[in-house]
Parts: structure tokens; C-alpha cells; sequence
């Protein structure tokens, strides 16, 4: 892995790369994360059905590998998972199978709006990670921001008498700082290997990670829940795929605003599959929380703009 002065710099958009095609990326960010909000109303369908949490995190992995395998033997053959980073993909994995429990977790303990709203604050976390492990300056601009977007998150929480779940909308704060982390190796990782590569190793090593697991909680399940399950693979590895590809075009600051649209479908499905409609607080809240994440990512902009113009001059 490169070290920590060039791996996080770069992810989080300090350096230039020359691969970057921020419209591209934009575009693939967004039908990326069309896919994982299919999959966050399925996740919610499955485990309301009787499937255990780690069972559908398995399931979930285990889908993607014959399309993974397929793909490669279509389009060039397995040689192209080769990797010389195994480290940096294990690291990976591991992040990825907690960030990725915790995600469920949140959609499963919370309405599909209010799950998504608070895994919005994923870039919040990103400034206070660059501020206390890179000793990043930040501005006025983005400390403001990370209060304002937590401000947005004790508006819809309400802790002590929310209409939410206290335990709920941890575990959906626990799911964005992994977020934020994962963004972030992401773009390391994709330096150096394919959106395929990384999707593949991190699929491949969650099947072997979580398969002990699933012999304690796997039970006989219904034809309704195996399509759940499948569903679940099919939507996750769609969307898994367009945002790795959107991370290799694009900055994390950059792309990261696309997941705003991800409320207009969790908002949508909570109200078709689930006869749910977001909270009053929700309608308060989000809007500090989505300011909050544009104006960051704007800053973001800004700032890497002047560092390249003090490079070039």
C-alpha cells in the first residue's frame, strides 16, 4: 500500500490524476447508486421475511462471483483478477464486510429514507478523518459543514424521544465513517487494478470470511426469499461495479454528491413496498445534512483547483 502522505491525499482529491473524467464519473456514480437503493428495499424485504442479516451479507457476495467469473472469461480470461496488492485488498475486505453488516443493519433497524439520510454524512466523516490522521488544515467552510450536517442528524434522531430508533441511527453512523474509509482505499486501489479486480477480491474473500458464520444461522428458506436473495446479489453487484468505476474516472469528493438521489428512491420505495413515509423531523433534518455533504464537496473543488493553479504558477 502506498504510504500515508500519497495513499489519502490523493483519495480525497488532493492530487490530480490523470484518468479523471469528472462528468463520466458522475454519471456511473449515480446509476450505481440507482442499484444499491433497489437493493436496500430488498435487504429490508429479506430480513422482514425471516433471513438473518449475515445470511443476506453471504448471499449477497456469493451472487456476484459467477457474474464476476463470467464476465472475465468473456472479456479476456481469470489472469485479468491478478493483483501484486493482496495486502491492500484484504485490508479492503475486512473494512468492507463491517461497513457493509453495518449498512444492513441500518436499513433493516430503519425506514429506507431515514437509513439513507444518515449514511449522507459519510463525506462529514472524510473531513475529520483528513483533520486528525493527516493533520489537514480545514477551513471555516468545512467545519461549519460538519456541524451543520450533524445539527441535521440530531434533528432527525431526536435521541431520547425520535420517532426513529436510537440503536438504529448509530448503527447508520457506523455505516457512513465506513463508507467514508472505503471511498477512500478505494480510490488507492484503483491506481493500480480494474474495477473488476477490486470487486472480485472483496466478493471472494467475503464468501470465505462469512461461510463460518453462515453454518450457524443458515435455515431452510422459502422460493420467496432465495429470489430476495438473488435480487439482492443482482442490484449489489450492479451497483457495486458503477461506483468502484465511478471512484477510478473521479475524486471521492467529487462523485460522492451523486448519492444525494439516492433519498428520492429510498423515499419512493418506502412509500410503494413498505407504506412508509419519512418522519416530520426527516424533512427538517436532511436538508442540513445534504448542505452539509455539497458544501464539502464543493470546497473540496475549490481547493484542489487552487493547489493546481499554486503548482502550475
Amino acid at each position: 500500500m502506498l504510504d500515508r502522505r500519497a495513499r489519502w491525499p490523493m483519495a480525497m482529491g488532493v492530487s490530480d490524476n490523470a484518468n479523471d473524467r469528472p462528468l463520466l464519473a458522475l454519471l456511473i456514480r449515480l446509476l450505481g447508486i440507482a442499484g444499491f437503493a433497489l437493493m436496500a428495499a430488498l435487504i429490508k424485504l429479506a430480513s422482514e421475511s425471516g433471513v438473518h442479516i449475515l445470511e443476506i451479507v453471504f448471499w449477497r457476495q456469493f451472487v456476484s462471483l459467477p457474474l464476476l467469473v463470467g464476465f472475465a472469461l468473456v472479456t479476456g480470461g481469470l489472469a485479468q483478477f491478478a493483483t501484486k496488492r493482496p495486502k491492500a485488498h484484504a485490508v479492503r475486505a475486512i473494512y468492507g464486510i463491517a461497513g457493509m453488516i453495518l449498512n444492513f443493519g441500518a436499513v433493516i433497524l430503519l425506514p429506507l429514507a431515514e437509513a439513507t439520510t444518515i449514511g449522507f454524512t459519510a463525506p462529514i466523516f472524510a473531513v475529520i478523518l483528513s483533520a486528525l490522521l493527516l493533520k489537514e488544515s480545514v477551513g471555516i467552510w468545512r467545519w461549519s459543514a460538519v456541524l451543520a450536517g450533524f445539527a441535521g442528524i440530531v434533528i432527525i434522531a431526536q435521541p431520547g424521544g425520535g420517532a426513529i430508533p436510537l440503536e438504529g441511527a448509530l448503527v447508520a453512523l457506523g455505516a457512513a465513517f465506513m463508507i467514508a474509509l472505503i471511498s477512500i482505499q478505494i480510490r488507492d486501489l484503483g491506481r493500480t487494478d480494474k474495477p473488476i479486480v477490486i470487486v472480485f477480491w472483496f466478493s471472494l474473500a467475503t464468501v470465505v470470511m462469512m461461510l463460518p458464520a453462515l453454518l450457524f444461522v443458515h435455515e431452510p428458506l422459502s422460493q420467496r426469499q432465495w429470489l430476495l436473495l438473488l435480487g439482492v446479489g443482482l442490484t449489489g453487484t450492479w451497483g457495486q461495479v458503477l461506483i468502484t468505476v465511478a471512484l477510478r474516472f473521479g475524486k471521492v469528493s467529487s462523485v460522492i454528491v451523486m448519492d444525494y438521489s439516492s433519498l428520492i428512491w429510498a423515499t419512493l420505495y418506502g412509500w410503494l413496498i413498505f407504506a412508509v413515509l419519512p418522519t416530520t423531523s426527516l424533512w427538517f433534518g436532511a436538508p442540513l445534512v445534504v448542505a452539509a455533504g455539497v458544501t464539502i464537496a464543493w470546497r473540496e473543488n475549490v481547493l484542489r483547483k487552487q493547489r493546481f493553479v499554486e503548482q502550475a504558477s
